[in-house]
């Protein structure tokens, strides 16, 4: 993508645009999430922090460095742990999200490092948007606008892209990732579709996914694809009478088995085949329900797999 790129432990910051960085962190796999910064006229803006205390502490050094101010607001894309879990270690930042966020983060708390249990979160808390918004919301950033979208029910029930109109630069959240299964089970395959379109009628130069490298308007139709794939092994599958894990494991990924995590096409084809039945989330998730839920997609995901899923923070 070019522009100045700074490491971070495994994480690295890089300018995509003039003062809008990405900060990737390789390579985009289970709780590996991108984070965004805005900076313009002595001010900043942080887009989704990271999932362990050493990553966030790292986060924080990068955004600081070369004299950078501290971000005044910090932007969660969505709720789920990786993207927010490092909100703690800016406290001088006001927390915008939309206001599911701020729900399903109060209600999931800390559930994820109980998924991984292993995995040395450190003394990560979770600190819960202080500002949120229904439809849209724009930050300004001196000479730079960030646009806060909320693009429905997709990744999830609350996802929210980030629109930096002067830079062309698209914050996607998880709603695409960049060579990375996409992963669905809490949002919709056709909303995640409909997503895409709105993000592309934006007619972005640099995509920055939520996982995975920078890219273009190909970071876009590779997500898209795979999502038009999935409804068609969706219904294929409904008509021979198989079951999403017995689907999964007839199915040849083509050219989306160069994808990470391709484990994942099995909560995807839940989430597909509940859609083509007529099922699908509404607004809002009862996340107790949620956890019971994913406790036996990840037993689903292992049983494809062969091994369980890891979470590399």
């Amino acid at each position: 993508m070019g522009g100045n790129e700074t490491a971070a432990g495994d994480g690295f910051l890089e300018e995509v645009a003039d003062g809008v960085f990405a900060y990737v962190q390789p390579d985009g796999s289970w709780c590996l999430n991108n984070a965004g910064l805005l900076v313009s006229e002595g001010r900043s803006v942080l887009v989704d922090t990271v999932a362990t205390e050493s990553r966030a502490r790292r986060l924080r050094e990068a955004v600081l460095e070369q004299g950078r101010p501290v971000p005044s607001a910090v932007v969660n894309t969505h709720s789920h742990g990786d993207h927010t879990f490092g909100n703690f270690v800016f406290p001088e930042a006001v927390v915008y999200a939309h206001h599911e966020t701020r729900r399903e983060m109060a209600a999931a708390g800390l559930h994820l490092t109980e998924v991984w249990p292993e995995v040395e979160w450190g003394a990560v808390e979770v600190v819960l948007p202080q500002a949120t918004y229904q439809t849209e919301l724009a930050l300004h950033i001196g000479d730079l606008t960030a646009r806060l979208i909320h693009l429905e029910v997709a990744h999830s029930t609350n996802d929210t892209a980030v629109w930096v109109p002067e830079r062309r630069v698209l914050f996607t959240g998880d709603v695409v990732m960049s060579g990375v299964t996409p992963f669905l089970p809490m949002g919709s395959v056709a909303g995640s579709l409909r997503a895409i379109a709105r993000m592309r009628a934006l007619d972005p130069a640099v995509v920055v996914a939520g996982h995975g490298m920078s890219g273009g308007v190909e970071v876009l139709d590779t997500t898209e694809a795979y999502l038009l794939r999935l409804q068609e092994l969706a219904r294929q599958g409904i008509d021979a009478g198989l079951s999403p894990l017995e689907l999964a494991r007839e199915t040849d990924l083509g050219p989306f088995a160069v994808l990470l995590d391709p484990e994942r096409l099995v909560p995807n084809l839940h989430r597909a085949f509940a859609e083509e039945r007529g099922r699908a989330h509404g607004a809002a998730l009862d996340m107790s329900a949620v956890i019971v839920e994913m406790g036996t997609v990840f037993k689903e995901m292992a049983a494809y797999r062969g091994s369980r899923s890891v979470c590399h923070a």
